[in-house]
């Protein structure tokens, strides 16, 4: 049994860790200016223990975001350059026989951090792009029959460009369903693009930006998160709208049983922003099509998936 005092700590540690938290939050939205709801999903992302694929035109700031979430989330971090001639060994690591020895001896590769920064994914070669996916998925890495673990908090922040430009790959289905959310940034407003030709360069921005976090806050963020109340109301929503993606005459397949649990798992993380104890439906509401849009086929390609995502938010009633 728990000693009341432990008890206590703990609850204290927790509030100490929602502070900087919020600090954290307020940083990253100096730095990405416009854009507090993309960034309140990436934090989501990262406090449900999923991983966040950033799709947009380059120059809006994709990989802004990606290192500002990295220095205020603390712990260790890595950025990889995507390109077409980089192999899975430069992302997992390699075996170098050691003669003196006479073993083998495992040197990490870049992605043995908190944080991975995948830049410009889709500029790799498939191969190269799977090398990623035991990664994403079971938090390890397989080198020579040997398994080695990632550190926890393990967080994949990809960027991806458009797939019509020149010199992309497209992620398979396999990989795509591996990142928890999948988000936009867009073109800033006339107002806050001003601010950013009269501010410092968004470098300079980096350098000065604060560590709010540590990776114990994240992991006792991310287990709070875990605990949020799911209330009946809030689970008939969330069931209701992924059968509306099965059941949807537009949509060749529904969303799987995992994505209805990175669902709740997401809507915790977003509620836990927010303060709360416990889930609402907005929380759901919110997080449903960066969740959902990746994961959806349609059948005619006259239609985007955002498209139809937005019709069934829009035509399944709210609790």
């Amino acid at each position: 049994m728990t000693d009341p005092a432990e008890r206590i700590d703990l609850a204290a540690a927790d509030v100490s860790a929602a502070e900087r938290l919020e600090r954290a939050v307020d940083a990253v939205n100096g730095v990405v200016l416009g854009k507090p709801e993309a960034v309140r999903l990436a934090f989501s992302a990262l406090l449900a223990g999923g991983h966040l694929l950033i799709e947009d035109l380059p120059g809006v700031g994709k990989t802004t975001l990606a290192q500002a979430m990295a220095i205020v989330t603390g712990g260790s971090w890595q950025r990889i350059q995507f390109t077409s001639d980089l192999l899975p060994a430069d992302i997992l690591g390699v075996s170098i026989w050691r003669r003196a020895e006479e073993n083998f001896e495992f040197r990490p590769g870049p992605v043995f951090a908190n944080v991975v920064l995948a830049d410009e994914i889709n500029r790799a070669t498939p191969r190269t792009q799977s090398a990623l996916l035991e990664a994403m998925a079971e938090r390890q890495v397989s080198v020579d029959g040997a398994t080695h673990p990632l550190p926890r908090p393990f967080f994949v922040i990809a960027t991806q460009n458009p797939l019509d430009l020149v010199g992309t790959y497209p992620l398979p289905d396999s990989q795509l369903d591996r990142f928890l959310l999948r988000i936009g940034l867009g073109y800033p407003e006339r107002d806050e693009e001003r601010r950013l030709l009269r501010e410092p360069d968004r470098r300079d921005l980096l350098e000065a930006l604060p560590t709010c976090l540590d990776d114990n806050d994240v992991r006792r963020l991310m287990d709070r998160a875990r605990d949020l109340h799911l209330s009946d109301p809030v689970v008939d929503y969330l069931q209701a709208l992924i059968q509306a993606t099965r059941e949807h005459p537009s949509l060749r397949a529904g969303l799987s049983p995992r994505a209805t649990l990175a669902l709740a798992a997401t809507a915790r993380a977003h509620a836990l922003l927010d303060g709360r104890d416990h889930v609402l439906p907005d929380d759901v509401k919110h997080v449903f099509p960066a969740l959902a849009t990746h994961r959806v086929q349609v059948r005619a390609e006259s239609e985007a998936p955002g498209d139809v995502i937005a019709r069934i938010l829009e035509r399944t009633p709210v609790p």
